[in-house]
């Protein structure tokens, strides 16, 4: 099976050691996502529903790198400083993934990278 790294520069750089995904045969895996502008590399300003749709934009620009899109997520992991934030992320991401929803977790943690908020990971099927 090959390995393929993938890289864009319409999503933010990586902030450590590691791809913004990697492709193995016909499955992706991208990385968390942190709603940074990739631009500037700081994160958006702005309420939690623009920080959401920032972390989404960026998978989507990662996805698209891949040859693919949010439509072949078939599981998602989403990380949140305040569970709170769980029905907001429902909303926006029913904007981003269509049916069949992918799979998905949600944790609630302590902190994230740089003081975000909101943290999305997700496995793209590309076959």
């Amino acid at each position: 099976m090959s390995r393929q790294t993938i890289h864009t520069s319409h999503a933010p750089q990586a902030i450590g050691p590691y791809s913004q995904a990697v492709r193995a045969g016909d499955t992706v895996y991208l990385s968390g996502q942190i709603p940074l502008d990739p631009t500037t590399m700081q994160l958006v300003t702005g309420d939690i529903d623009a920080e959401i749709r920032q972390v989404f934009e960026n998978l989507k620009a990662v996805a698209e790198a891949s040859g693919g899109t949010l439509a072949n997520a078939v599981k998602v992991n989403v990380f949140l400083t305040d569970l709170a934030n769980f029905a907001r992320v429902n909303e926006i991401m029913a904007t981003y993934c269509t049916q069949p929803y992918p799979a998905r977790a949600a944790v609630g943690v302590a902190q994230l990278p740089r003081g975000a908020r909101v943290e999305i990971e997700c496995v793209l099927y590309l076959g």
